[in-house]
């Protein structure tokens, strides 16, 4: 039976050096309580110190505070300040030395941590997201480790960085073998020391079902590899109740694997996503209208929304990234063609409307959830029929670059497993970043060209990398002024906006000389017009 303990007595269990395992996504599965009383203890006691901090998701809010209360989306007037940025950012909170080593796929959300890898205060290392919440099963059922093609020719190839993402990381967390003639990327499994996750209501035996929270994270996986490896599970919830009283199908972690459970006393460290204390039909408790979903504003990203949906067909599998992309099922749901696809996300949600930011991840009346870990094993199965994700720098062989951009820490998130296997891979964003642009009248005007050039000659970390897409893969590159192909390995341009000049709004503004096809053709000036309607599939 699992031991009641308050967030306090679950920090000083966690001995100094620690392997410590997270799961979940954005506030979906964080321990927010938890995290605090460890930083907290940290800064009075000056332990647990030294910890080795694993996750896959991006865990943590991107800094908007507690802007939103109730599950009806009240919005506040002002951020709330008092609790400020969560998620894995609280860790940071504490000053070096909380935290010395931290792996995850994504750890943009968590400023301070992110700080302290700039300063070379801790080592960090980005891997892909499917690798590692997979890799949990792995080290449960007590194999040596995953191997995969995922990550081949981009940065977590250890002949390119191994997933290093600063000077102090020197660790080998990935090797090349051999297997059949072909290559391929070994990742050992390791030993967990304490896993602190998230459900929503624990029973007397330690069963923990995940009621009103979004997605049904790895958090299973992670609790059968702390527990098979030696270590201990602590989990945040919000209620309690008798044993024997909740559904045993509605049980996401069974109590043998539970050993100690806190009950969150701060309602504000059980928010289901980062923008949601609580929305329903997040969790599956209701569906909503569509049209209550707000549409997008008129203007270039919701252009570039339109362009990529024009590369649907009825019946496609989708998923989408955070950013612009994840605006393109809002498009498809305006259009009324929200029932002719499916989309999903790397989190496991399958059907509706993706949520974009605040709560990336969630998504709206959903027809399924499953767990990561098998939405990774159908994404990188080839399952996907088209992704849409976003732009940071690409090359004239087709690299992109989201994770790493100068200072910038983000790391990959599923951007890697996802586009190792999807068969339509399209890349969203503008042509040039900070631009001031005007859509309108069936055409595009530039008003001040912006300061940042996306197209470059050579990116600074490889992500998605264009020289081992396969050749049955479509790469697209879909910008509000330009449309791109990769074709025989080049960056090649397709088509142009209405209303704009080749060559000062397009070729001037790159790092490079596209290829160019001899019909170039004009993007279609419809989606330049506020009202559209004239998506088909």
């Amino acid at each position: 039976m699992a031991k009641l303990i308050t967030a306090r007595e679950a920090a000083a269990l966690i001995p100094d050096g620690a392997t410590v395992a997270v799961a979940g996504m954005g506030l979906s599965g964080w321990a927010e309580e938890i995290a605090c009383a460890v930083r907290d203890h940290y800064k009075e006691t000056g332990h647990p110190k030294g910890l080795h901090l694993k996750q896959a998701s991006a865990l943590g809010d991107w800094g908007n505070g507690n802007n939103y209360i109730g599950w009806d989306r009240v919005r506040r007037d002002e951020p709330d300040k008092e609790h400020g940025a969560r998620g894995a950012t609280r860790f940071g909170e504490a000053g070096p030395g909380l935290i010395t080593k931290w792996t995850s796929a994504h750890i943009g959300s968590a400023f301070t941590l992110c700080d302290q890898a700039r300063a070379e205060q801790l080592e960090s290392y980005c891997l892909p997201q499917g690798v590692i919440v997979n890799l949990w099963r792995e080290i449960a059922s007590g194999r040596p480790g995953l191997i995969t093609k995922t990550g081949l020719g981009t940065f977590v190839d250890p002949r390119v960085e191994g997933g290093r993402m600063n000077q102090s990381a020197k660790d080998e967390l990935v090797r090349v073998v051999e297997f059949n003639g072909e290559e391929y990327l070994f990742y050992p499994g390791f030993h967990v020391d304490v896993a602190l996750l998230r459900g929503t209501i624990a029973d007397e035996n330690g069963n923990i079902s995940f009621a009103h929270e979004s997605m049904i994270n790895e958090g299973l996986a992670v609790a059968e590899a702390t527990k098979n490896t030696g270590g201990i599970v602590i989990v945040q919830v919000e209620y309690l109740a008798k044993k024997e009283t909740l559904n045993p199908k509605e049980v996401k972690i069974p109590g043998i694997l539970v050993d100690y459970v806190v009950k969150a006393n701060d309602p504000m460290s059980c928010w289901q996503a980062e923008g949601d204390y609580w929305q329903p039909s997040f969790s599956g408790q209701i569906r909503i209208p569509l049209d209550e979903i707000k549409p997008i504003p008129f203007d270039e990203r919701k252009v570039v929304c339109r362009r990529c949906a024009m590369e649907l067909k009825k019946g496609d599998i989708i998923n989408l990234g955070v950013g612009m992309p994840a605006d393109v099922s809002k498009v498809v749901a305006e259009e009324g063609l929200i029932d002719e696809v499916t989309m999903s996300t790397e989190s496991g949600m399958v059907g509706g409307v993706p949520s974009a930011l605040p709560s990336f991840g969630s998504a709206y009346n959903p027809e399924a959830i499953i767990t990561p870990n098998d939405m990774f094993d159908y994404i990188s199965g080839g399952g996907l029929d088209v992704t849409v994700l976003g732009i940071g720098e690409v090359d004239k062989y087709g690299n992109n670059n989201v994770s790493r951009m100068g200072k910038r820490l983000t790391g990959p998130g599923g951007f890697i497993d996802i586009t190792a296997a999807t068969k339509k891979v399209i890349f969203a964003g503008t042509l040039t970043g900070h631009s001031k642009l005007r859509v309108g009248d069936g055409k595009l005007e530039i008003l001040e060209e912006g300061d940042i050039k996306k197209f470059v000659d050579t990116v600074g970390q490889i992500t998605f990398s264009g020289q081992f897409s396969p050749d049955t893969q479509e790469v697209f590159y879909i910008t509000e002024r330009a449309v791109f192909k990769l074709i025989d390995g080049k960056v090649t341009l397709i088509e142009i906006a209405p209303g704009i000049d080749l060559q000062k709004d397009v070729l001037d503004q790159m790092g490079f000389v596209p290829e160019i096809v001899k019909d170039l053709k004009t993007m279609d000036p419809a989606i330049f017009e506020e009202t559209w309607g004239g998506l088909t599939l």
